[in-house]
């Protein structure tokens, strides 16, 4: 008489039961009202490069981008985002492996630094390189008096690329050398591995990852670096107008040559997304 009601209530639990169904999407916990706003924000991102895509004069794509002023633009572009990104390399893993074992105080200030040209307008940014290196900056009549001239060369586009471009190298490596850890280090130090040897064989194959990501976006970012080139070098065909520079000029024309601007944002675009999957490629753990 006691044990039917119990098996009742059993049966109307696993019948409620059944009727739940349990959300278990990747969705599960993202309310719907958030889904509008963040439709909204893809459309942000992708309408404006369907809007260039759909402005390409694909019959003529070809002969524009081979164009001689295009063909100048891009060998340029690559010559000095090259250099650029070999000078943030020599310079930027030094600094990013202080900043990673420096006490946290100094670590967040000089951070701090690295970040400041990442959130500095770029016209800005090549005001203060004007100021520093022109012929009346800080540094300009010591270069003058050592027959240097910076300002409107094609040495100024190194230096404008590198300025805007060396924080995603530092900031990429430092993150690697945080996330490695000092055990290994201290592991070959106590073995009687000097600094140098440490550095060499322990510390840079630990973050390799982040140093390949880093090189890789700062290639990048200097490829298509415009403000501080403008101001600071020029825009002289041949000589400092990179790719950005290119696609200003051309659509910024008399018309006719705007589907030379179309083609090199063509290109651009082409590059970030070639960038975009070989930074997720070198991430760790990221799904190939």
């Amino acid at each position: 008489m006691i044990a039917a009601p119990a098996r009742s209530s059993d049966s109307s639990a696993r019948s409620r039961s059944r009727s739940r169904t349990v959300d278990v999407s990747p969705f599960a916990a993202v309310p719907r009202l958030v889904l509008v706003p963040a439709l909204l924000g893809l459309a942000l991102l992708v309408l404006p490069l369907a809007g260039l895509l759909a402005r390409v004069e694909w019959g003529t794509l070809l002969a524009d981008i081979t164009a001689a002023p295009s063909l100048d633009a891009l060998r340029l572009s690559l010559v000095t985002g090259l250099a650029a990104t070999a000078a943030c390399a020599v310079l930027g893993i030094p600094l990013a492996l202080v900043i990673a074992r420096a006490h946290e105080r100094l670590a967040r200030l000089l951070r701090a630094i690295v970040t400041v040209p990442l959130v500095l307008p770029p016209m800005v940014g090549g005001m203060a390189l004007l100021f520093l290196l022109g012929r009346n900056g800080l540094l300009g009549p010591a270069l003058q008096a050592w027959g240097v001239t910076l300002p409107f060369s094609t040495t100024a586009v190194v230096i404008a690329q590198a300025f805007v471009a060396m924080p995603f190298l530092v900031l990429s490596v430092e993150g690697a050398l945080r996330a490695a850890g000092t055990d290994y280090e201290l592991t070959a130090a106590t073995l009687g591995a000097d600094r140098w040897t440490v550095f060499r064989r322990v510390t840079l194959p630990l973050a390799a990852p982040g140093i390949v990501s880093g090189v890789v976006l700062c290639f990048a970012r200097a490829l298509g670096e415009f403000g501080a080139t403008a101001l600071f070098a020029g825009n002289a065909a041949g000589t400092t107008r990179t790719m950005p520079l290119a696609i200003y000029t051309a659509f910024n024309g008399s018309g006719v040559s705007q589907g030379t601007a179309v083609a090199l944002s063509l290109m651009l675009l082409a590059v970030a997304v070639v960038v975009m999957f070989l930074v997720r490629g070198w991430k760790p753990g990221a799904a190939r």
